[in-house]
């Protein structure tokens, strides 16, 4: 059994300071058996950033939707695993009010980080948490999972107004709040008319995250992590559209839609 003071070790071993911001998108299956389970994954970074902030995505994309349009940030399950939902029951942080894409963040600058997300039109818009990742130096780790659960890649696209990512209409979401007060308000989910999952092919991203010292790898428990730089990550990935953008040898510029090999020209 994985213990607390195991993981501990782990997380700094990867070199994660007290002062960082670290979203963690997770497998608990690839982790391991752990004393306490997915609490325990959560207490385990809160004792590492002491100083810092610990976001967790509790996505509810899976759940509300057209056919159901509602989201109460009191309970709203997440649809993506174990710790997103244990995370989502805690009472010791901040879970944003975004309908589809929220995050719940615990330590300094924790209400801050995620407030206004009720205002949000698309799951990760400029100017928002998802972006913001990048300004602040987040390090996002995949514990366990790979390059296609880095939710950060969709708040790329939006920043670059990648075109296919977005469904051209909305559809009207209500959200209620902590005090139970409601807000309706349009809702772009995302949509690519070429695949059912552009974020299946960011694993094309990888020996450009590699080769331009994007991502680097640790472990946790018995789970292998790929820690990516939010910031090396934004420009790594804008460099590739801007030189795909000017390739004129490439009818198709978009990257996400199929496994296909980035030409090493456009990051290097």
């Amino acid at each position: 059994m994985i213990t607390k003071e195991t993981l501990i070790a782990d997380i700094r071993a990867m070199g994660i300071a007290s002062t960082d911001t670290v979203m963690i998108h997770t497998s608990m299956r690839a982790i391991g058996g752990v004393d306490g389970g997915a609490d325990t994954v959560i207490d385990a970074f809160c004792e590492v950033l002491k100083d810092g902030l610990l976001l967790v995505p509790t996505h509810t994309w899976g759940t509300v939707g057209p056919k159901n349009p509602l989201y109460d940030v009191r309970t709203a399950q997440p649809n993506i695993g174990a710790l997103p939902c244990a995370a989502a029951r805690r009472a010791d942080g901040v879970r944003s009010l975004h309908p589809t894409h929220s995050m719940w963040a615990k330590g300094v600058g924790a209400a801050e980080f995620v407030r206004g997300e009720e205002k949000a039109l698309t799951p990760t818009p400029p100017g928002f948490a998802w972006s913001r990742l990048a300004d602040v130096g987040a390090k996002i780790l995949l514990l366990g999972v790979g390059l296609d659960k880095n939710t950060y890649i969709h708040a790329v696209d939006e920043l670059y107004d990648l075109p296919d990512r977005l469904a051209e209409e909305p559809y009207t979401v209500t959200i209620r709040d902590y005090d139970g007060q409601e807000l309706s308000r349009p809702c772009y989910p995302h949509h690519c008319s070429r695949t059912w999952d552009v974020s299946a092919h960011f694993v094309n991203f990888e020996p450009a995250f590699l080769a331009c010292g994007v991502m680097s790898f640790g472990k946790l428990g018995n789970a292998a992590v790929r820690i990516v730089d939010a910031k090396k990550c934004r420009d790594t990935v804008l460099r590739i559209y801007e030189s795909a953008a000017r390739d004129d040898t490439r009818t198709d510029k978009d990257l996400c839609v199929g496994y296909l090999d980035i030409p090493e020209s456009y990051y290097q």
